[in-house]
Formats: C-alpha cells, structure tokens, sequence
C-alpha cells in the first residue's frame, strides 16, 4: 500500500493499523469539549503529522491516520472522513467544511480482483489557504492549488489550479456569468 502499489485491503496487518487508527478516532470523538482541545493526544499520536495548532471537529473518521498530515491553522468541520491509504496533506490556514470527504483508496475495476480486495491508492494534496464546502467529495490522485475553492458538494475527481472554484459533479470551474 505505502509503495504505490495494488495490495490486498483486507490483509491483516492493515487491519490492525485500521483498529489502532479507530482506537483513537473513538477517543478524540467521545472526549467532553471541555478536554478535547484541537485534536486529542490519542489521535495525534496516530497522525503522520500535525501542526499543534490545526484542528479537527467531532465526529470524525479516518482509516490510517498516520498518512495524514495537516499544516498550521487547518481546520476540519463535523462529519469529515479520511480514507488515507495514501498520503493526504493539507496546507496551511485550508478549511474543510462538514461532513467533506477525501477517498485516496481505489477498488479494481475487474469484480475476481475487487471480489479479493484488490485496490490502489493515490495520494490527495490540498495547498494552502483552500476551502473545502461542505459535503465535498474529492478523489485520489487530486491536486488542489493554493486559494482554490471547492464548491459545497462538489465531486473533484482531478486536479485544481490554484486560485480557481469549482463546483459540481464532476467538479469544474465555474464560470462567471457577466
């Protein structure tokens, strides 16, 4: 999986990462908010990384959490999930909405191989200062420049040009009506 490469998601050891990774997913969502803080020790911990300072609100899901790494100031609303089979980073001051959702991971598209676990995973980057609207969905392989906006349930299955908004399924720039 780290590789790049097709594996097998339902491999055990890839189960355990998962259970470590719920472990703390269900600490930081059911500590009082008073305790909470930005982001519980727990899931922290799990984290490839984080600035101290980046926040995640309750409830949230991730899959891994050690493919995850988010830069100062992010903050991820309510709702959001993370299947991070690869590498999902998030620049600084970016802002997720609720219930946003990033899909790294890939099932084969031949049902014998798909029936077997078989799947791919390609990494998603958002750069700084993006915003996310709520129910968004964005798909591996996605590059999302600097500034970009991504309109409230938009399905962004490539790449966005810093300082552009799309919106839409599939995503596109939007155009401005004059």
């Amino acid at each position: 999986m780290a590789s790049g490469q097709w594996y097998r998601c339902l491999d055990d050891e890839l189960a355990e990462l998962r259970m470590v990774a719920r472990r703390a997913v269900f600490a930081h969502n059911t500590t009082p908010p008073d305790d909470r803080g930005n982001i519980t020790p727990d899931l922290f911990a799990v984290l490839g990384s984080s600035a101290p300072d980046a926040r995640i609100e309750v409830p949230f899901h991730c899959a891994y959490g050690g493919n995850i790494h988010l830069g100062e100031l992010v903050f991820i609303n309510a709702g959001c999930t993370f299947l991070d089979s690869a590498e999902i980073r998030i620049g600084a001051g970016s802002m997720l909405g609720p219930n946003v959702q990033i899909y790294c991971a890939q099932h084969h598209k031949d049902p014998v191989l798909r029936k077997d676990g078989l799947e791919i995973a390609h990494p998603v980057t958002l750069g700084e200062n993006v915003w996310v609207g709520g129910g968004a969905i964005i798909l591996g392989g996605v590059r999302v420049g600097d500034d970009a906006i991504i309109g409230a349930g938009a399905v962004v299955t490539r790449d966005v040009p810093a300082g552009v908004t799309v919106v839409g399924n599939p995503a596109r720039e939007m155009s401005l009506r004059t």
